[in-house]
């Protein structure tokens, strides 16, 4: 008879019983194979080809997400991800033969990759797609039980992914719940072995409290003020090109977005006009034709749009001075993609992660400065360089820590399932893509087998005589 724990009983009975049907079928699951596990995948993928535009429709009525933003942020993701695990799962999932010291002649020591159990992965809404299928690819291929919760801030997809995954899996190997922030805590009393979270660092800490509470696994993928710099050296017009699709994509939704540049004094200018132009190109000439594009999706919500609505209010204020965009619409929830210049680093901009189409420019002198701010602004979750030169950016990689770093360009290191993918310190905790996605979700056991040789009777206690004195010699082999 299992003992239900006080906080365990404030959990509504319909998840309470969603849990259990999970927790009844681990067992099952930890014994499958690559066969098995590939098989379901292989699923996930027809219906979503299959669905392809119902996921398009159902991105663009939560805010309006350009059909093309969709297929390249949401459906090639998980492609990438789904087409590498397919190679790499079999030698995944295989034993791995490690050395042993002489001391343990006679055994053959291995790690065994199993399964976590029952995981919860927490979905954020900036992706909605893409950010609740990936680690679930990856908590599939690694064997365990999964219970899904996307954001109730896009109910179209949401509502998408609820049938995709009904449609793919049974309920007891993978379930999705919808509901709001109540329904999320209720979720964090569950006794998950692994809680893998994406979103910001304040439900961040109460995700990492509920694993401690829980002694299971955790995976915290976040955010931060991800910096973008621009040296003297820099093929500039490139690097406004790049900035401005990386930053604007998603209306700057993004959690690796660049949130801010920082260019040298000479190429400010340059940058500058270099900016204005991309964004013309890809948006429109005039703020009417860039509100009327299909290209450029909305803020998610009304607190968005307000919050973002007010950091450029406050920073236009405080002497930033409008380089291009700026206009605001609020029954629509439009933000202009805005490129701002005189910034400082005590605008209101640069006070917390902006999340939205505001892209302010700083400038600087040495580089002695930009090390020195950035690591006044916390370990970000992706940091990106322009430089020609090579020892700018070895420098920069040197003396500042980030989660991940792209030089010369922005945010391809998301989709690349060879790279792990994740943040440190404030910006996250733990990893996952590819074969880190594995390893995330799973339990590198240690396995020894000893042979009919072994040595360690010669250790036994009485410990005097032999026993002591082979205990110091095998000290000293190692001294």
């Amino acid at each position: 008879m299992r003992v239900v724990s006080v906080e365990e009983a404030l959990v509504p009975g319909d998840l309470q019983a969603v849990f259990d049907r999970l927790q009844a079928r681990r067992w099952e699951l930890a014994k499958t194979g690559p066969k098995e596990r590939l098989a379901r995948l292989e699923k996930l993928k027809a219906l979503l080809l299959e669905r392809r535009e119902e996921l398009a429709d159902a991105l663009h009525e939560d805010f309006h997400k350009p059909a093309a933003e969709v297929e390249a942020t949401e459906i090639l993701p998980v492609l990438l991800e789904l087409a590498h695990v397919q190679k790499h799962l079999k030698a995944w999932m295989k034993p791995r033969r490690v050395g042993a010291p002489l001391l343990l002649a006679g055994t053959k020591s291995e790690v065994h990759p199993e399964p976590k159990g029952v995981v919860l992965i927490l979905a954020p809404w900036n992706y909605p797609f893409h950010l609740l299928v990936s680690p679930l690819v990856a908590a599939v291929a690694a064997g365990n039980a999964v219970l899904c919760k996307p954001s109730e801030k896009t109910p179209g997809t949401a509502r998408f992914l609820a049938q995709l995954l009904r449609d793919v899996f049974p309920q007891d190997e993978v379930a999705l719940v919808e509901g709001g922030p109540e329904v999320g805590e209720s979720l964090l009393r569950l006794p998950f072995d692994h809680f893998f979270f994406t979103g910001g660092p304040r439900v961040g800490r109460r995700v990492m409290e509920a694993a401690a509470r829980h002694l299971a696994g955790v995976t915290l993928e976040l955010g931060g003020k991800s910096p973008v710099i621009v040296d003297a050296s820099a093929d500039v017009d490139t690097a406004a090109e790049r900035i401005v699709w990386g930053k604007f994509l998603n209306a700057g939704q993004t959690c690796i977005a660049p949130d801010h540049v920082w260019v040298h004094a000479s190429k400010e200018e340059a940058l500058l006009a270099g900016m204005k132009a991309a964004l013309e190109r890809f948006y429109g000439k005039t703020e009417e034709a860039r509100r009327a594009t299909p290209d450029f999706c909305r803020m998610v919500d009304d607190g968005a749009f307000k919050r973002v609505s007010r950091l450029l209010d406050e920073s236009v204020a405080g002497g930033a001075r409008v380089v291009a965009g700026g206009g605001v619409h609020a029954e629509t929830r439009y933000i202009a993609p805005t490129v701002l210049a005189d910034v400082t680093p005590e605008s209101a901009v640069m006070d917390e992660e902006i999340f939205g189409p505001l892209l302010p420019v700083l400038r600087f002198e040495s580089l002695d400065e930009v090390v020195t701010q950035v690591r006044a602004g916390g370990k970000p979750l992706a940091m990106y360089v322009f430089s020609q030169d090579e020892s700018p950016v070895e420098r920069l990689l040197k003396e500042t820590s980030a989660g991940g770093t792209v030089v010369n360009n922005v945010v391809l290191h998301n989709v690349n399932p060879h790279l792990p993918f994740g943040g440190v310190g404030q910006s996250g905790l733990g990893a996952y893509h590819g074969e880190a996605g594995f390893k995330a979700f799973s339990h590198e056991r240690a396995v020894v087998r000893q042979g009919r040789t072994a040595f360690t009777n010669l250790f036994f206690p009485p410990y005097r005589g032999k026993a002591q004195r082979l205990a110091r010699l095998a000290s000293k082999l190692f001294e």
